[in-house]
C-alpha cells in the first residue's frame, strides 16, 4: 500500500448512525439507522409501524437526550397520546418538558381544491416551526401515504418526494417516515423506497391461527446489516427484538458444578452435580418424574442463595407449588424472598418466536442463575426444523450468560427412549432419562444418565423412587437380563438373603462338624503320644538299670581280683605265677 493509499484509508469513516433504543434493533442494525439520513418503515395494518416511530422519538428523547418532532396525518395528538400510554409512554410530559413537539396535519384529498400544482412548502414551513420549537435531532412523519395522496401526477409526487428528503437531510434530520405496503412493491407508491436510504419492512402474520411478526431490513445504504427476517414482539414494554441466527460459538465455560439437588444423581455425576452454564436435557415419558427433576434443581438453587426461573407450560404457579409440596420440596417460600420467580402460560398463546422473546425478556428482569423449561416438548407448533433452531437460539444465549439450562422434554410410549421430539439431543451437554419399567404387574421409575459432557458419569440403570422426603436412587437388580424394580427388586432381595442365609447354615454347620473331626483327631493323636511316651520311659528305665548292672558287674570282678592276689602265700603266690 502506498502512502496515498494509507492515507485515504486512514481517513475512511464509518457511516454515523443513530442508535434507536428499541431493544435488539440496534444489535442488527450495527448500531442504528443512518443519522442525518430518511429512513422507511413499512408495513401492512397492525404491523406495528406507527409504535416503531414514537418509541424512536421517546427514547431519544429519554435516552440519548435527543428531542423530536411527531408530525401525523390520521391521529391527533390526543389520540396518538392515549393510543401509546399502554407501553408506557408520556407524550404530553415529554412535550411539556420541550423534549417532544407534535403537528396533526389533517389532509382530506376530498376537500382540496386543485388550483395549482400542488406541493409541500407548507408542511416544510410547519416542520420547520416545529424542529426550531424543540431544538429536534429525530422527526417521525406517519403516514407518507397521506401526505401524497393529494399528488396525482407521478412526476410532481416523485420530485416533491425527493424534495422532502432533501429537506431532511440538509437539516440533518434523522427520520422515520412509515409507509403503507403495496401490491408488488414494499410502498403503495413504489417511490419512496428508492429515494430512502433505509428501508425496514414489517409483517404482521398468522400460521396456524398464530399470529407473529416479523422485521426485516431490505435496504441499508453504505453500512452492512442483516438481512435474515427478525422477530419482534410489542407489549407493555414497546418493541423488542430478537436476532434469529445463533450468537457466535465463543462464550466461555465454567469449571464449577452445581448440585442437581438429588444427592444420588450427584453421585452418578461424579459426586459434584451439573457444570454451570451447561444444557440439561430430562425426558421422559408421562408421570415418569421429570418436573420433580427439575423442582429439585430449582430448590438447590435457591437454598445456594441463587436465583432461579421456572417457566411451566402445563401446571399454573401455585398446582405446582402444591404437587412439590408432596415430595417434600416447599418452593413457595423461595417465591415469597424472591429467589425463585415461577411463570406459567399456554404455549398456544403465541409463536416460536414470541415465546423466544418473552423468555428473553424475564431473563433480563429476573437474571437468574438457572433456567428451567417445564416442558420444552410443548413449545412444538411448527416445524421441527424451527423448533431446533428457536431452541438453539435459546440455548446459545444462555450460554453466553453462563446460565444453567434445565429443559423436560416429553416422550411418548412405545418410541424410543433415546430420542428428543425436538431432535435438540446434540445441543444438550448433560442428557438424563427417565423410564417406566412394566414388571409384575406393576409400573415403576428408573432413570440413568445418557450422556454428560465434560465428565465421568455412571453407566447403571438406577431405580427412580419418589418419596415424600424427596428422591432416592437405588441400584436396581438385573435378573434374567432384565431390570428389577419395585417388587421384583424385593423379591429377589428376599430370595438372595435366603440363599445367603441357607449358604451360611451349611457353612456352619461344615465347621461344626470339622471342629469335631479335629478334635477327635487331636484326642487321638494325644493317646498315641502318651503311649510312646511310656514306651520311651520304659525303655530309658531299662537302659539305666543295664548300665547299672554292668558298672556293678565290673566293680564285683575287680573286687574278687584284687582279693585274690592278697589271700595266698608268697611261695604259692610265685609258683603260681610260674606255673602259669
Amino acid at each position: 500500500m502506498s502512502k496515498g493509499q494509507a492515507s485515504r484509508s486512514n481517513g475512511l469513516r464509518p457511516l454515523p448512525k443513530t442508535p434507536t433504543g428499541i431493544r435488539g434493533f440496534d444489535e442488527i442494525m450495527g448500531g442504528g439507522i443512518p443519522k442525518g439520513r430518511p429512513t422507511i418503515v413499512c408495513g401492512g395494518p397492525g404491523c406495528g409501524k406507527t409504535m416503531f416511530g414514537v418509541e424512536f422519538l421517546v427514547r431519544g428523547a429519554m435516552e440519548f437526550d435527543e428531542p423530536g418532532v411527531l408530525i401525523t396525518f390520521e391521529e391527533s395528538f390526543e389520540e396518538m397520546a392515549q393510543n401509546v400510554a399502554s407501553l408506557g409512554f408520556d407524550l404530553k410530559g415529554l412535550a411539556a418538558q420541550k423534549k417532544l413537539a407534535m403537528d396533526f396535519v389533517k389532509i382530506e384529498p376530498s376537500e382540496i381544491e386543485e388550483t395549482g400544482e400542488y406541493d409541500l412548502e407548507g408542511l416544510f414551513i410547519r416542520l420547520d416551526y416545529a424542529v426550531k420549537s424543540v431544538g429536534a435531532k429525530r422527526v417521525v412523519l406517519d403516514t407518507v401515504e397521506a401526505l401524497f395522496s393529494a399528488f396525482s401526477n407521478v412526476a410532481i409526487l416523485r420530485a416533491e418526494i425527493r424534495r422532502l428528503f432533501r429537506w431532511l437531510k440538509d437539516r440533518n434530520l434523522t427520520t422515520v417516515l412509515t409507509a403503507e405496503r403495496g401490491e408488488g412493491a414494499l410502498t403503495r407508491h413504489g417511490l419512496e423506497e428508492y429515494v430512502s436510504d433505509c428501508v425496514i419492512l414489517l409483517d404482521h402474520r398468522t400460521r396456524q391461527q398464530i399470529s407473529t411478526r416479523r422485521l426485516r431490513v431490505v435496504k441499508y445504504r453504505g453500512s452492512a446489516h442483516g438481512a435474515d427476517e427478525y422477530p419482534f414482539l410489542i407489549d407493555e414494554q414497546g418493541f423488542s427484538v430478537l436476532p434469529l441466527s445463533s450468537l457466535a460459538l465463543s462464550y466461555k465455560v465454567s469449571e464449577e458444578r452445581v448440585p442437581t439437588g438429588i444427592a444420588d444423581l450427584d453421585d452418578m455425576l461424579e459426586g459434584k452435580g451439573y457444570f454451570r452454564g451447561s444444557s440439561i436435557l430430562i425426558s421422559g415419558t408421562a408421570g415418569s418424574g421429570k418436573s420433580s427433576v427439575c423442582a429439585m434443581l430449582a430448590d438447590e438453587t435457591c437454598r445456594r442463595g441463587e436465583r432461579c426461573l421456572y417457566i411451566a407450560f402445563e401446571e399454573s404457579p401455585s398446582q405446582l407449588v402444591r404437587n412439590m409440596k408432596s415430595i417434600g420440596t416447599d418452593l413457595e417460600q423461595w417465591l415469597r424472598n424472591g429467589s425463585l420467580a415461577l411463570e406459567a402460560w399456554r404455549p398456544t398463546n403465541c409463536g416460536l418466536e414470541m415465546h423466544l422473546l418473552r423468555i428473553h425478556k424475564l431473563i433480563e428482569q429476573h437474571k437468574p442463575d438457572v433456567v428451567i423449561l417445564d416442558p420444552v416438548t410443548n413449545l412444538i407448533e411448527g416445524a421441527e426444523r424451527e423448533v431446533n433452531s428457536m431452541l438453539m437460539r435459546l440455548l446459545d444465549y444462555l450460554k453466553t450468560k453462563r446460565i444453567t439450562a434445565c429443559f423436560a422434554a416429553l416422550t411418548s410410549a412405545g418410541e424410543s427412549q433415546e430420542r428428543t421430539t425436538t431432535a435438540i439431543s446434540s445441543l444438550i451437554d448433560t442428557w438424563i432419562l427417565v423410564r417406566d419399567v412394566e414388571l409384575n404387574g406393576e409400573r415403576d421409575r428408573c432413570v440413568y444418565v445418557l450422556k454428560s459432557r465434560g465428565m465421568a458419569h455412571s453407566n447403571q440403570v438406577r431405580e427412580f423412587i419418589i418419596t415424600s422426603n424427596g428422591i432416592r436412587l437405588v441400584p436396581a437388580y438385573v435378573g434374567a437380563g432384565i431390570v428389577l424394580t419395585g417388587s421384583a427388586r424385593l423379591v429377589q432381595e428376599t430370595l438372595e438373603a435366603a440363599a445367603r442365609m441357607a449358604s451360611g447354615n451349611e457353612t456352619e454347620k461344615k465347621r461344626r462338624e470339622s471342629a469335631r473331626r479335629r478334635a477327635a483327631i487331636q484326642a487321638q493323636i494325644a493317646v498315641l503320644q502318651a503311649d510312646l511316651a511310656g514306651e520311651e520311659s520304659e525303655f530309658s528305665e531299662l537302659e539305666t538299670e543295664e548300665t547299672t548292672r554292668q558298672q556293678q558287674m565290673m566293680m564285683d570282678r575287680q573286687e574278687m581280683a584284687a582279693m585274690r592276689r592278697t589271700a595266698l602265700p608268697n611261695g604259692h603266690a610265685e609258683a603260681a605265677k610260674g606255673g602259669a
